[in-house]
């Protein structure tokens, strides 16, 4: 696709994470004209997420395998007092990516599909004009306005699509920091750790996934009641589990907040759609949202296909509130994790772990397949009118 002046397009999508690279590549690929704009001119710098890959993902996607590690079959679960839990599958159950990596490759797909690439635009604000969306964005050499028949929001947890949508935003939020590292020994097989500590990471978990290669090791919790960054030096000084981060090499650190309220109610209408971060796509206990990221996008880019082409009803099938439904354990089991506050508390929740039913419970909770509900049609509410009106300067 040429490089979009003051024409007409038919979908622009803003924020160009694994969400947006999805919705691009499979509408390019259907013929639709498509612009992917993202603020950040390189996708393989400022990574925000883990990578983590789960079982039903690695076989339901054909991720390309030179952007993920070695599988991992085993994890460990740790109480305060760094008493363990050891679950051990026959299956490969995780793969870490390489995500600037796969975040490259896929946006390589998108422009091979057709899709425009429109590196460092940000986005500023949006609304109905004429029956589309006008969309201005903030380039490296001024302002662009682009006029497209549907717009996706994939423009992370605190989406100024939705906001100028008219449709839900998230309000309940984790946040976390990691740091990516090479160098670090590890002995036995590659494995995933989760250290259950209100006093280190209150109302959520730390983390170390070691695939043999790479390590991820990262806290995450409510920041009212923590210091994320302090909290993960910390957490690496302690030599969690035996590893030793004194000497190795440091590749990145990444953070952010995590929306864990669960998929959103109003997510669609018919001027635009949400996905990924934006759409609260994220599992509201694990914090996991690779999976319903890939899957809500390959829904919603055949969803924008089917209301492009006149199909009436075709948003229908993209509401929030049935998605909503099936997550209710899940946000209940959120509310718990949060409320933990002692140790003791803690303490005692990780050796119920250790009964059988606790076992089993915790192996549905890191090995089930429940990341995200099957797809089901459902009704979508009609959008409201955008709460800030676009700005009438000329582009």
């Amino acid at each position: 696709m040429t490089a979009p002046g003051g024409q007409h397009i038919d979908v622009a999508v803003v924020g160009a994470g694994l969400a947006g690279l999805e919705c691009a590549r499979k509408l390019a690929e259907r013929g639709f004209r498509v612009v992917l704009a993202d603020r950040r001119r390189d996708l393989a710098r400022q990574v925000h997420t883990t990578g983590i890959f789960v079982r039903r993902t690695l076989e339901d996607f054909p991720l390309p395998e030179g952007c993920l590690g070695p599988p991992i079959r085993h994890v460990t679960l740790f109480s305060p007092a760094r008493r363990r839990i050891d679950l051990e599958s026959s299956q490969t159950e995780f793969r870490v990516a390489r995500m600037g990596a796969l975040y490259t490759r896929r946006l390589a797909e998108c422009v091979e599909a057709g899709a425009y690439w429109a590196p460092g635009w940000r986005y500023l604000e949006g609304g109905p004009a004429g029956g589309r969306m006008r969309l201005v964005f903030e380039t490296g050499s001024g302002r662009r306005t682009l006029q497209a028949r549907f717009v996706i929001g994939a423009d992370g947890a605190s989406s100024a699509v939705a906001r100028d949508l008219g449709l839900d935003a998230n309000r309940v939020f984790i946040v976390g920091v990691e740091d990516v590292f090479s160098g670090v020994p590890l002995e036995g097989s590659p494995r995933l750790l989760c250290f259950l500590d209100p006093s280190l990471a209150p109302g959520y978990i730390a983390w170390v996934a070691h695939d043999g290669e790479e390590v991820h090791a990262g806290v995450g919790g409510d920041a009212r009641r923590f210091s994320p960054v302090a909290a993960l030096e910390a957490f690496l000084a302690s030599q969690p589990a035996g590893f030793d981060f004194s000497s190795a090499h440091r590749l990145e650190r990444r953070g952010g907040r995590i929306p864990v309220g669960g998929v959103l109610p109003r997510i669609a209408c018919p001027r635009g759609l949400l996905v990924g971060d934006a759409a609260g796509a994220v599992s509201p206990l694990t914090a996991g949202g690779l999976d319903p990221c890939l899957r809500l996008s390959a829904l919603a880019a055949e969803v924008t296909a089917e209301h492009l082409a006149g199909e009436a009803g075709a948003l229908a099938r993209y509401a929030g509130y049935h998605f909503r439904a099936r997550f209710v354990s899940r946000i209940w089991m959120r509310r718990m994790l949060a409320a933990v506050r002692s140790t003791l508390l803690a303490e005692t929740a990780v050796a119920l772990l250790r009964t059988p039913p606790g076992r089993r419970l915790a192996w549905h909770v890191f090995f089930g397949r429940g990341s995200f509900p099957d797809v089901a049609p459902a009704g979508v509410a009609a959008c409201r009118p955008a709460r800030q009106a676009v700005s009438q300067r000329p582009a």
